[in-house]
């Protein structure tokens, strides 16, 4: 009995490290503890789907990229303030030349100031008649007196311009008054093609006035009796600024931002034949001998200015809109100026058939209107009742209005059969005439070969080309200058446009453009600083062009452009509730994981507590 009671006594006392155990179990919490290290494979398999996300998420922004070619907008933005800040001024060089002195000593003693005076009114000419694309402050005056034997040059003379002493020594100066246009190309053979304005005063002695003549090159002289020194450097004076400089524009008239010169540099010469009535008669004409003759060196002449075009058409069933009236004492039909604006007939005459309609070149539409046996002969009468000569009138930036009344229209009236009839080579060119005028006025230079200013009327040769070279020189300075100030207006509005628009597409093309443009708009710069008018008008032309073409590219008028707001808008309904779930979970792991960490350390702090 005792061997059995020690055995089982022996049986029922645990080992010592049983006793441990126990003891830690007793103080185990599973809410704070855990008695395994926590697993990382849930946590490794959420940060492989979060970065997954992430590493998708830079092929996301490119698959939506818009592709911007760079634009130079510091240039843009240096280009619109030179044009700004700096007025565009050209350097003109005037030349006074004074012949036979001695005919007037009170002259002689006061030539040295001809320079000052004349500088003085020029500036009070260029105050009242300053816009874009004249010359001034930047001019120089040089004065030459010429006495037969020795010429004299004063302080500010120009030492580039040279006068050929006594080359007007000998001549007859009362022929000369006769003769303009011979005296004019006879002073072009001694002035030469420099770009110089000559201005030649011949003193007489003889008459009790002066007669001023502005040839059609870059010179003009005055003939006559000078007796004041002050009327004459007045006079002076005036030809420079306002018919040299101004282009002998009146105020008012038609400036740079006018001229009928489209956005691109080209203008449409479109002719129309109108017969009203083809039962009355037929009218024909031969258009290309016109312009083989009589237009080409009219085009050749405008183009620095523009890149000009001819177009021709007959018209038929084309009535006006206005009505006339019969007169009894010019036994016509009469419309009067009040009718003009009711003329043409735009439901009938359909004249916007050119390919560059609806482009942006200018079409300048010139039309010869046959009237209809009812109201043939039709004329137009002036405000002041007079008939009109030309029978035409201008619409401005539109063209021209020429009545062609066929000759015997009243006998052929009650004709049984319509007359097939060809207008005449004659009254071509008379018409053709007519058509220079208007064009010269749409350019915004007088029509009339008189210039009335303050100091006198001038009278003004006519160019076989329909303008001279100083009419073109005009032209050209202020048809660059307002090339260049919308070709910086453009590119600025541009510039604006790009950078207010981050998700707007911007081509190569157009970058190529831009920077042609700003070439171009340099070179202009350079031209006009060296004098070059008409090299100037050309690059002026190209800038605005390659801006105009760069501001409406197709890819900008676009609406595949869109804001990062649209976009963001467009794309956060799919991605968003996606995002948002897998940085949840992420955020979720490693809180759990962090969590569990922390009760495994709890548990281990434990053990190692009891152990000790």
């Amino acid at each position: 009995m005792a061997e059995i009671s020690e055995t089982m006594g022996t049986e029922s006392s645990p080992p010592e490290e049983n006793r441990k155990d126990n003891s830690g179990s007793s103080n185990f919490d599973d809410k704070i503890m855990r008695k395994t290290k926590p697993g990382l494979k849930r946590l490794i398999l959420t940060l492989t789907v979060f970065f997954s996300f992430l590493l998708g998420l830079p092929w996301l922004l490119k698959s939506i990229e818009i592709y911007r070619s760079p634009l130079p907008f510091r240039d843009i933005d240096s280009l619109s303030n030179a044009i700004d800040s700096n007025p565009f001024l050209y350097p003109c060089r005037f030349h006074l030349v004074f012949v036979n002195l001695e005919h007037s000593t009170s002259i002689r003693s006061n030539a040295e100031n001809l320079g000052f005076l004349i500088s003085s009114y020029m500036l009070e000419y260029a105050d009242r008649n300053s816009f874009c694309g004249t010359c001034d402050g930047n001019y120089t005056i040089s004065v030459s007196l010429d006495s037969g034997d020795e010429c004299v040059e004063y302080e500010d003379a120009d030492k580039g311009i040279l006068w050929k002493c006594g080359a007007l020594s000998g001549l007859n100066f009362d022929q000369t008054v006769e003769n303009g246009e011979v005296f004019d190309d006879y002073l072009q053979s001694i002035v030469g093609k420099s770009r110089v304005y000559t201005v030649v005063v011949v003193n007489t002695g003889k008459g009790d006035r002066l007669r001023a003549v502005v040839g059609k090159y870059r010179h003009a002289w005055i003939i006559g009796r000078v007796a004041e020194i002050n009327l004459l450097a007045e006079t002076v004076a005036e030809m420079f600024i306002k018919i040299f400089v101004s282009g002998a524009k009146d105020e008012g008239s038609i400036q740079g931002e006018f001229m009928p010169v489209g956005a691109d540099g080209k203008i449409v010469l479109s002719f129309n034949l109108l017969n009203a009535d083809p039962r009355d008669w037929i009218y024909d004409w031969d258009i290309k001998e016109v312009d083989e003759k009589l237009l080409a060196p009219t085009l050749e002449a405008l183009g620095p200015i523009a890149n000009i075009s001819v177009e021709s058409q007959v018209l038929y069933h084309t009535p006006k809109s206005s009505y006339s009236y019969w007169d009894d004492e010019h036994e016509s039909h009469i419309f009067s100026t009040k009718d003009l604006p009711f003329f043409v007939n735009s439901n009938e005459w359909h004249l916007d058939t050119s390919i560059a309609a609806g482009g942006r070149s200018k079409i300048l539409q010139f039309v010869v209107y046959v009237p209809s046996a009812n109201e043939c002969p039709l004329r137009l009468q002036l405000p002041n009742g007079d008939i009109s000569v030309t029978n035409g009138f201008i619409s401005p930036t539109w063209g021209g209005v020429v009545v062609f009344n066929p000759p015997n229209c009243m006998e052929n009236a009650n004709s049984m059969h319509p007359l097939r009839r060809k207008i005449s080579s004659q009254e071509v060119n008379q018409i053709f005439e007519v058509f220079m005028a208007q064009l010269r006025q749409l350019f915004g230079l007088k029509s009339t070969g008189f210039y009335k200013g303050a100091s006198g009327t001038s009278i003004l040769l006519a160019s076989e080309r329909g303008f001279t070279e100083w009419e073109l020189d005009a032209l050209a300075r202020q048809h660059a200058c307002y090339n260049l100030q919308q070709c910086g207006t453009t590119l600025g509005s541009l510039s604006r446009l790009v950078q207010s628009l981050p998700r707007m597409i911007i081509k190569d093309e157009i970058g190529k453009q831009v920077k042609l443009s700003l070439e171009a708009a340099k070179l202009t710069q350079d031209n006009a600083s060296q004098g070059i008018y008409d090299a100037s008008a050309v690059s002026s032309r190209h800038a605005r062009s390659l801006a105009e073409d760069a501001f409406f590219h197709p890819s900008v008028m676009s609406i595949s452009y869109y804001s990062f707001d649209h976009m963001f808008a467009v794309y956060s309904p799919f991605f968003l509730p996606l995002s948002l779930h897998v940085i949840l979970a992420v955020v979720r792991e490693i809180k759990r994981y962090k969590q569990e960490s922390r009760k495994y350390a709890a548990w281990e702090a434990i053990r190692k507590q009891h152990s000790d």
